[in-house]
């Protein structure tokens, strides 16, 4: 596929009318590789296990549906996680087939679309990540001329994507029937809920292994090239934006450019289906000068933002000099914790070594994402919650009465441990 990435990157006005011919056995071996082996099963109830054990078999004839035009997708499984702020966000598990086929596809489009997506979109992209977006945001407040913040969230933005609009921007650069056809195959094939299908007229399933790519072309032509044709005719000042996936922030020298591009903004996700969530999208003054500024209008200390979990909070160097610090996003902490603390209830009766291994990558997991410099408190404040609940846990579990707390409950847990002849470690 180098030849695809090579003609891609040298004529972005290109065509591509024979795809996918490299969806190949090897590519779709690949793919199931790739996918995670211990993910929920959607409506096929077949989990990565029972596929492999005759993979090679089925992949052969896979490969073969695909080609022939007789494979058909099934419908996303639909579950429901909790978010932070109380509400239920739908997921679609699509089958284990649907699921390789997608990342062979989304594989050879990829080798398209990585040569046309600008540098500030960051969202699950091949040699991207969120720690690169928020260095990015990071850098761009902090060293360039950033008075003003548009702290931006669209409504419902996987469950409102046009079917229409994205297939026409897709045929920008596809002009291969068949891949075409394989590409509608996954928006039509509707959900199934409780064992009741229905059909998608709009929107993509969340968690599909193809809907961060739909979701990325999308938004490359209603946003990304949008806001960089804005800000270079007509913004007055400088404008920065990074963008990851559906989260983005936008930055502005001038309050006059901020008022005047949020309006357009809204207007142009409008046009294709979408709006912006009113509630969570706001206005704010924040970069280098907002703090001085506000102290003169007796306003108080620059309004904060959250992005990609983290809460960035304008602040000073021990020299004096303007900085952002970031700290973990008080809701995102207390949902996760909420979260363990009932998983945890449920793990009480279970081996102490196991569930003091899980505790580990729990740890390790957060630590993945939240630890970015000046962010070390929440981190200690979030192994030191884990702790306190484990150690609950233990209580209720041996049925003592008595409270144990601190330091003093952490001594009597471990003395515990080495008296079982334990290895479980408390997460460090």
């Amino acid at each position: 596929m180098l030849g695809v990435r090579e003609a891609a990157r040298k004529d972005r006005r290109l065509k591509f009318t024979s795809l996918l011919h490299h969806i190949s056995e090897e590519l779709l071996q690949e793919s199931f590789f790739a996918l995670k082996k211990q993910a929920a099963p959607g409506v096929d109830g077949e989990a990565w296990g029972d596929y492999a054990e005759d993979f090679e078999k089925r992949i052969h004839d896979l490969h073969g549906r695909v080609h022939r035009g007789a494979y058909r997708a099934k419908p996303s499984k639909r579950i429901y996680i909790p978010k932070p702020d109380g509400r239920m966000r739908p997921l679609g598990i699509a089958a284990l087939e649907d699921k390789i086929v997608q990342q062979a596809a989304r594989t050879v489009l990829e080798c398209i679309y990585e040569q046309d997506f600008v540098g500030f979109s960051y969202g699950y992209r091949p040699g991207r990540s969120s720690h690169r977006a928020l260095d990015a945001l990071f850098v761009g407040i902090s060293k360039r001329k950033v008075n003003w913040i548009i702290d931006a969230d669209i409504r419902g933005f996987y469950d409102n994507i046009s079917h229409e609009w994205l297939m026409k921007f897709v045929e920008h650069r596809i002009a291969d029937p068949r891949m075409l056809r394989l590409l509608k195959k996954w928006l039509k094939a509707g959900v199934s809920e409780d064992g009741e299908w229905s059909p998608t007229k709009v929107g993509t399933p969340q968690g599909a292994v193809i809907s961060p790519l739909y979701a990325n072309v999308f938004l490359h032509y209603v946003l990304d090239q949008w806001i960089d044709n804005w800000r270079t005719r007509q913004a007055k000042g400088e404008v920065i934006i990074v963008r990851y996936a559906d989260d983005f922030v936008i930055g502005f020298r001038e309050e006059s450019d901020a008022r005047r591009c949020l309006a357009a903004l809204g207007e142009r996700l409008a046009k294709f289906g979408l709006e912006l969530h009113s509630e969570k999208t706001r206005l704010i003054e924040f970069g280098r000068y907002a703090e001085e500024r506000r102290a003169k209008r007796g306003d108080g200390p620059p309004e904060t933002f959250d992005f990609l979990g983290f809460t960035h909070i304008s602040g000073k160097t021990r020299r004096g000099d303007f900085t952002i610090h970031r700290k973990t996003s008080r809701r995102k902490f207390q949902a996760r914790l909420a979260e363990l603390k009932e998983q945890i209830s449920r793990r009480r009766h279970d081996d102490l070594a196991r569930v003091g291994e899980w505790l580990q990558s729990v740890f390790r997991g957060w630590c993945q994402h939240y630890a970015v410099p000046g962010n070390s408190a929440r981190l200690q404040q979030f192994r030191n919650a884990i702790q306190v609940m484990w150690l609950r846990s233990l209580q209720r579990r041996s049925q003592r009465g008595r409270r144990l707390t601190g330091q003093s409950s952490r001594a009597s847990a471990n003395a515990g441990y080495r008296r079982r002849k334990s290895s479980t470690p408390i997460p460090a």
